[in-house]
């Protein structure tokens, strides 16, 4: 294998081990904060924790690995930046961890999976994702979102025989049936929808920020401290005459604002980010499904999640969807690559270029030549 072939093979993979592996983290903050609003902490002052530790992390990487890269900031990219700070880490992640609060963790990373059909109808409105209805992978593309929505619709709704799972404790089924039942999981799902849709448009206009200030790593940053000032202010406001909700000690609820501060927050946008220069802002999104089937299997282990047959249908569902829009999201990667290397000139071509360029000088020199000797005869 040629070390040109390896490169490309690289190129090609890198973006699913990304989003892949970012999908990993979300399930993991998934059961982390869920564990630490169960044991109190309050969800406004673990957004405002979590920006602060993700700014202060990736802020040194931005320094050193930014430095030569960074562009001039302009007023325009500055209101998107206020507004990016505002859109999902603000509103978004409150929205979100009160949402967890009255449901579970699973039925919370299922209401996620509605963020593809968000984020392929906005970037299709904003002209960031080619469809043309003629085509064979953007019909996948859209049929795959809708088969994705209808997947994540069934496992809310639809629950079936209850599957006996060994792991899953008989002490505790009784008590998650409880809590299942009188939380108000009406009033969680519609806090997640509407969190969800911000974070569509987080994705849009983090795609459309890019273009103009083409620094991940320094995007991150400035977003992360934004959020910290705009959700500081949400924070204190929401919870006057509540100091003890700032409080914090070690153990989940500092794991919690850790962990989501460092690879949610911090790492997240900046893979995010890395990838959607690459493949558009629909690609990340549509891998939101397997953070979903994540959480649900590592919630059957630590919360002791009763799991329902018509649960795993729709996490099947959802897999398929996810595989046509990748398909047609990888047809169209490759059909973008084709029609680069046409229109781009090859080294050969420009090596073809070369030589003739220098004949026609050697042509012109003797033309110039010939022309002197015959002014020297004609005298």
């Amino acid at each position: 294998m040629s070390t040109k072939s390896l490169a490309q093979k690289v190129k090609l993979v890198k973006p699913f081990i990304g989003i892949i592996t970012l999908q990993f983290g979300y399930g993991g903050m998934v059961i982390i904060s869920k564990f630490a609003l169960n044991k109190g902490m309050n969800q406004h002052v673990l957004v405002v924790y979590r920006n602060v530790v993700a700014a202060a992390v990736i802020a040194p990487f931005a320094i050193i690995l930014d430095r030569n890269t960074r562009p001039k900031m302009t007023s325009s990219v500055f209101v998107k930046i206020m507004l990016l700070g505002f859109l999902e880490p603000v509103i978004d992640q409150n929205l979100y961890y009160t949402g967890v609060k009255f449901t579970t963790a699973t039925f919370a990373a299922a209401m996620c999976n509605i963020l593809p059909a968000f984020a392929f109808i906005m970037a299709w409105i904003f002209r960031l994702e080619k469809v043309d209805l003629g085509r064979i992978p953007s019909q996948a593309k859209l049929l795959g979102t809708l088969v994705t929505v209808g997947g994540a619709m069934i496992m809310t709704l639809v629950n079936g025989p209850m599957l006996d799972l060994p792991w899953t404790k008989e002490n505790n089924r009784h008590e998650s049936v409880k809590d299942v039942t009188n939380e108000n999981s009406v009033k969680g799902s519609l806090m997640i929808a509407a969190g969800v849709v911000c974070w569509s448009s987080f994705i849009i206009l983090q795609a459309i920020t890019l273009k103009s200030y083409p620094a991940e790593l320094s995007l991150t940053v400035l977003i992360c401290m934004m959020a910290t000032i705009e959700g500081s202010v949400a924070a204190l406001i929401l919870e006057w005459g509540n100091p003890s909700a700032w409080s914090i000690h070690l153990d989940s609820m500092l794991l919690a604002a850790l962990y989501g501060g460092v690879v949610c927050s911090g790492f997240g946008y900046y893979i995010q980010g890395m990838v959607m220069k690459e493949r558009g802002p629909v690609f990340p999104s549509a891998f939101n499904p397997l953070g979903m089937i994540i959480v649900a299997i590592l919630s059957s282990f630590i919360f002791s999640e009763i799991m329902y047959l018509g649960k795993v249908i729709g996490a099947v569902i959802i897999v398929l969807g996810l595989y046509m829009v990748l398909w047609g999201k990888s047809k169209d990667y490759l059909l973008s690559e084709t029609s680069e290397k046409v229109l781009a000139p090859t080294d050969e071509h420009i090596t073809a270029m070369d030589e003739n360029m220098k004949i026609s000088k050697q042509e012109l020199v003797a033309i110039d030549c010939t022309r002197g000797r015959l002014g020297k005869e004609s005298v």
